[in-house]
């Protein structure tokens, strides 16, 4: 092996798949070399080399030489990366002019009419699903919330109350000052109780006790105006967040006449930290 592994899973968090990353080691070493010397070092096949060192090269870590045969340069490292950064950047910034550009269109708002007329026809069993990662969840309690008229009631874990208060301080701030009621519930240590308090502005944050009882029922869940909810169905203090799973559902029954009396009896034995 040219390297080690761990420096092999570390260009993996970069965006370089299997062949590339073993690819541009070999390319690494030999600093100048064709795809077939390639080919015999990385033991990539030889009939997917040319595809993926233009993938490279596209992406700013080689450098293609003319000739015959075609040869393909090594650029240092440190450089490589820093092209492949810009161009990732650059074309993050063009997709998000692209994504501005047609939420103005006319087409955006043929978009919204199909799906206003067809999600009426919808049984609420269809709106139901499951989301992979964090993330993900992150996003959709992100629209949740934007569409909230009455109320938001969320139950959740430190970890997760924690990014509550880093990353949707604001969501839930103009939440409130449509006049959306929001209460909190979590189990919460000294700091987390006072770094709440700045969102007990806007919002009514309850402490859940200590008991045993109490801390296996704390989860993640997020009820929004009694008709649509968010069920962790993973652990997020044993699991990674990219392989979180999320369970939704727009059932309004659900959501009032099975989860919000679970919710409400939570909230009526917390501890009140904020008002």
């Amino acid at each position: 092996m040219l390297v080690s592994s761990k420096t092999i899973d570390a260009l993996r968090t970069v965006g370089l798949n299997k062949y590339e990353r073993n690819l541009w080691v070999a390319l690494l070493s030999k600093g100048s070399a064709t795809a077939g010397d390639l080919a015999d070092i990385s033991k990539v096949p030889r009939s997917r080399c040319y595809d993926v060192l233009e993938s490279l090269a596209t992406r700013g870590f080689v450098i293609m030489q003319p000739g015959k045969p075609l040869k393909y340069v090594a650029i240092n490292p440190r450089e490589a990366l820093e092209r492949a950064q810009k161009k990732v950047t650059q074309e993050a910034q063009e997709i998000s002019e692209r994504i501005d550009r047609l939420s103005k269109s006319e087409s955006m708002k043929e978009l919204e009419r199909i799906h206003k007329e067809n999600i009426k026809t919808m049984r609420p069993e269809d709106m139901t699903g499951a989301l992979k990662g964090r993330h993900s969840m992150h996003q959709q309690f992100e629209s949740m919330v934007k569409k909230s008229k009455k109320s938001v009631k969320l139950l959740t874990t430190e970890a997760g109350l924690q990014e509550l208060l880093e990353m949707h301080h604001g969501l839930l701030k103009k939440a409130a000052e449509r006049g959306v009621k929001i209460q909190i519930a979590a189990p919460m240590n000294k700091k987390l109780v006072d770094d709440a308090k700045n969102l007990g502005k806007y919002a009514q944050i309850r402490s859940l006790d200590d008991s045993e009882d109490t801390q296996k029922l704390a989860g993640r869940l997020a009820l929004i105006d009694g008709e649509e909810l968010l069920l962790g169905l993973t652990d997020d203090a044993k699991t990674h967040q990219t392989q979180d799973l999320t369970f939704w559902t727009q059932s309004s029954h659900a959501s009032s006449k099975v989860v919000e009396p679970m919710f409400d009896l939570m909230w009526k034995n917390a501890k009140t930290i904020s008002k």
